[in-house]
């Protein structure tokens, strides 16, 4: 399996608070089934102000410390961004880094309680530059649980989703377990990820999660969603969408000035 989201780095954000617990989770990874995590610290002005060259040489550090100990998981660089009104123009001066450094798929967490107004003129204008948005779970976010429509809508536009392993496994509450189960039921997710921070409750664990998802989604889908579409994204290279069962336009008009632009 492939994990794109996760907070395994030392020390740069809330995830593993040291090199040792790096080091166990890396191991918990491994144990689990997983072969290659993307390492994805918070970008978040203010708080996480983690820049594209210092996680570019946390990772490669975290990369040899792995093989010195032999543990054989392969470490990539990427970045968790909050959504700002300005990741466009940081976007546009090489200032982000996308999964893999790859150039094509750009790791975007929208605030826990609303989609903001600016959402879908943000993620146009990075779809500009050829950059696709992955949502990172939506299914926490109390917007997207109150109007699917609001994820359906940017989905149809462009936008991919990634949903929290945790999250179906029942980790991160009731609520998030049936909205993810509900999104993924509408086919509007394209990654299942750990986002991992620690050794305990936020492990790096999907295999769990993929049990669950083989029961929802059949067996096929549940592999597109844990390694098919992350190795896609890993590589830079496209990733095919179906189309979103009981599909609901949005109820809130916050999109409405891009639909006419939007590629569709």
């Amino acid at each position: 399996m492939i994990d794109i989201h996760s907070h395994i780095l030392p020390g740069i954000d809330d995830g593993a608070s040291s090199l040792e617990e790096s080091l166990a989770m890396a191991r918990i990874a491994v144990d689990d089934g997983i072969r290659v995590m993307v390492a994805t610290p918070h970008v978040i002005t203010g708080l996480y102000p983690n820049t594209r060259e210092a996680i570019l040489t946390a990772t490669e550090k975290l990369q040899r410390v792995l093989r010195e100990n032999d543990v054989s998981l392969s470490i990539l660089p990427g970045a968790e961004y909050h959504l700002e009104p300005d990741l466009p123009k940081w976007m546009a001066r090489g200032e982000l880094l996308t999964v893999n450094d790859a150039g094509r798929y750009l790791l975007v967490e929208l605030p826990a309680a609303l989609v903001p107004e600016y959402t879908g003129k943000v993620f146009y204008e990075l779809q500009l530059q050829g950059v696709t948005p992955i949502i990172a779970h939506p299914e926490r976010n109390i917007d997207f649980a109150r109007e699917p429509g609001l994820l359906h809508e940017l989905v149809s536009h462009g936008a991919l989703v990634q949903i929290t392993a945790g999250s179906l496994t029942g980790l991160m509450g009731s609520e998030a377990v049936a909205t993810a189960r509900t999104f993924l039921k509408q086919g509007c997710v394209h990654f299942i990820a750990s986002d991992a921070h620690a050794t305990g409750d936020r492990a790096p664990v999907l295999s769990d999660a993929a049990k669950e998802a083989v029961q929802l989604a059949g067996e096929e889908e549940a592999q597109n969603l844990l390694t098919g579409n992350p190795d896609r994204a890993i590589k830079g290279e496209r990733i095919q969408t179906g189309e979103i069962k009981d599909l609901r336009p949005a109820g809130r008009g916050i999109f409405s000035f891009f639909r006419k632009y939007l590629p569709r």
